[in-house]
């Protein structure tokens, strides 16, 4: 029988992927929003590689200030408990950006 990982994980790697894109920056901006405890590694193996991955509750809390993402967003898409966030209600809805025929002209 072969090992399935939970649905949590797809769940993060998701969450992941789909918030450095919403932002557009790098996996290094995203690391430096984390003060450095979450590295650029991480986030690129955490972004693209389907799989395992456990995410300590310690950790939750960094990678969700390097997604600006409330940390209850990060642990129920990595399958911990939540916990009290005071960010829990601030909304974080794509980032997206307009491109318009003029700006494509322009450049």
């Amino acid at each position: 029988m072969k090992y399935r990982p939970p649905v949590a994980t797809n769940d993060l790697q998701d969450l992941v992927r789909r918030r450095l894109w919403e932002l557009g920056g790098s996996v290094y901006e995203a690391s430096r929003r984390a003060r450095g405890a979450v590295g650029p590694e991480v986030l690129e193996r955490l972004a693209h590689v389907r799989g395992w991955a456990l995410i300590s509750p310690w950790m939750a809390g960094h990678l969700a200030r390097a997604l600006d993402v409330p940390e209850n967003r990060v642990r129920r898409a990595a399958g911990l408990p939540e916990v009290h966030d005071p960010r829990e209600d601030e909304p974080t809805g794509p980032h997206l950006r307009l491109v318009t025929g003029e700006s494509r002209a322009s450049s």
